[in-house]
């Protein structure tokens, strides 16, 4: 939509903060994308630290996540995102904040940039109706959300707190469910919270639900709260 309507008046970058973590098939979804819309998109990175694991950067800053975010967001997405404006003169941002994310937008407005347009917003698109886009233009959503995930972000992200998320991670993702309970463990972060208390991984109980997953949207303009 941004292409459409801004394609010949503007210069137009599309942006993406590559993750190792991330499920192989977003890469997929990645090049779909490009070619429907026509558009290449390009990968902002962190040069300082010299990679894209979210994992590397915990184990790094011996920090999963807590009362200061999460520093995979802060260094992977936040950080890359300041570097790569500072190499190109940006009139607008554009962001995918859909219809319902309306808090998230107005927040990034008041605290983070003020010159953005908020093309989904101002169409009254949902995240339901951003599928059905995709969909009808023959692409397949990426693999996270046919397992069930609420995002397409990171399996196993360190800001969910959810018992459900965690055991879905568990059923869907056994291996990256154990390396988040070793590392979380070995660096003493309780990432869940079950009946009101934060345990570690490993103490979770495979029946313990909460409450129904919520989406952890972790793009390049992540926040992290």
């Amino acid at each position: 939509m941004t292409v459409e309507k801004y394609g010949d008046e503007y210069i137009i970058d599309i942006v993406n903060n590559p993750v190792d973590e991330e499920d192989e098939d977003n890469k997929r979804f990645l090049q779909d994308v490009s070619k429907w819309v026509g558009h290449p998109i390009v990968e902002a990175k962190n040069t300082e630290i010299g990679h894209t694991s979210a994992v590397k950067v915990w184990e790094d800053r011996r920090y999963m996540s807590g009362i200061k975010g999460a520093p995979c967001t802060v260094l992977l997405k936040k950080s890359a995102r300041h570097e790569y404006e500072c190499l190109v003169d940006i009139d607008y941002h554009v962001l995918g904040f859909t219809l319902e994310e309306k808090h998230r937008h107005d927040r990034f407005v008041k605290f983070e940039r003020d010159n953005v347009i908020s093309v989904l917003i101002d169409a009254g698109i949902t995240k339901p109706m951003c599928f059905d886009i995709i969909r009808e233009a023959g692409i397949e959503l990426p693999m996270s959300y046919k397992l069930g995930f609420p995002n397409a972000n990171c399996y196993g992200c360190v800001k969910a707190t959810s018992p459900t998320y965690w055991n879905h991670v568990r059923k869907m993702k056994p291996v990256i469910f154990q390396q988040r309970a070793e590392q979380s463990r070995r660096l003493g972060v309780r990432l869940v919270r079950y009946k009101g208390k934060r345990i570690f991984l490993d103490e979770l109980p495979k029946n313990a639900k909460g409450a129904k997953m919520k989406s952890y949207e972790c793009g390049i303009f992540c926040d992290t709260n």
